[in-house]
């Protein structure tokens, strides 16, 4: 599909991920790997396909909280790793959903 490794690295808990962009896209398309041992990993089962969706907003705590008054179903609270501030949430249908942003404490 032309699109180019542009970022890879390791998240604190031992996952895997890497970052994809087609060349003319500003969107990236990322990739993550739980090795087995790390907090993530499970074995694969049908319908374990989508990890999960992210989504980049200005104030991860605040949006949060909002997605939560709307319905959404808590996962993981906001933390921080390195730079960056992450949460997730879970849909209606128990998508999880990464938010993120840059670190502001």
């Amino acid at each position: 599909m032309g699109m180019k490794e542009i970022l890879r690295g390791k998240m604190d808990h031992g996952g895997i991920y890497v970052h994809l962009k087609s060349p003319k896209s500003s969107q990236r398309l990322e990739l993550n790997y739980y090795p087995r041992g790390t907090k993530f990993h499970h074995l694969f089962q049908s319908g374990s396909e989508l990890d999960h969706l992210a989504f980049w907003v200005h104030d991860v705590e605040k949006t949060y909280r909002t997605v939560l008054a709307k319905g959404g179903r808590k996962a993981v609270p906001p933390f921080h790793e390195g730079a960056y501030t992450l949460a997730f949430v879970k849909d209606p249908d128990g998508c999880w959903i990464e938010l993120i942003g840059k670190r502001t404490s």
